[in-house]
């Protein structure tokens, strides 16, 4: 999957895996649609660097978790 281009595909491709990955039992709220188009790269940052790891700390998943609110279309 060609993750550089900005597409709702994409998009919803990079949610369920970092909803995958983090165990959101509240995955609901993290939708492809409610996230702002510009900060694509974020979402692709954050991805990425949710991708690499293995295991993560509550305080971990809580600043992933507020990062991607902070993405959400205001």
């Amino acid at each position: 999957m060609n993750l550089s281009q900005n597409t709702l595909e994409n998009t919803e491709f990079m949610i369920e895996e970092i909803k995958k990955k983090l165990r959101m039992a509240t995955g609901a709220a993290l939708k492809a649609t409610l996230l702002n188009d510009e900060q694509y790269e974020d979402l692709r940052d954050i991805y990425e660097m949710v991708a690499s790891k293995s295991n993560f700390s509550i305080s971990e998943i809580e600043a992933i978790t507020s990062e991607l609110g902070r993405l959400r279309k205001a």
